[in-house]
């Protein structure tokens, strides 16, 4: 299994947004920027995610699971966009900040510290463990 993140502004599509949709998911789409795409690409069932909001909150709320692998995105008919679908697992006991993930030096080479503009990005197993941590929620 591999880890991602995927940020979102609340405003636009927020953690209860995408709990609402249940099991069934909701398709993570309009990116267009070609290493997200690509890191969708990547992505197999069963993946797990964390759920980032991002312009307002700065912080992670969430894990989702990959529930469909890469496929055409619905928002275009440019068939350079790819996008998966993805389903709410559970919150975050406790929200994990931006600043308290740059406060901690062991996660001063996670992509949302090196590449904070980048909306899908991968995730190491050890940055992983770190946040459900931080976060109080179990891997």
């Amino acid at each position: 299994m591999a880890y991602w993140l995927f940020k979102s502004e609340p405003d636009v599509w927020g953690w209860d947004a995408q709990v609402a949709k249940g099991d069934a998911g909701e398709e993570w789409n309009g990116v267009r920027n070609y290493q997200a795409r690509n890191n969708m690409r990547a992505m197999t069932l069963g993946d797990r995610g964390f759920f980032y909001h991002s312009r307002t909150g700065l912080e992670i709320v969430g894990i989702v699971e990959v529930c469909a692998e890469a496929h055409p995105d619905s928002t275009t008919d440019d068939p350079r966009w790819d996008c998966v679908d993805i389903r709410a697992v559970r919150p975050l006991t406790k929200p994990v900040s931006l600043d308290m993930i740059k406060a901690d030096p062991r996660l001063s080479e996670m992509v949302l510290v090196k590449n904070s503009r980048l909306s899908v990005q991968p995730v190491t197993d050890a940055e992983w463990a770190l946040i459900c941590a931080l976060g109080e929620t179990a891997p």
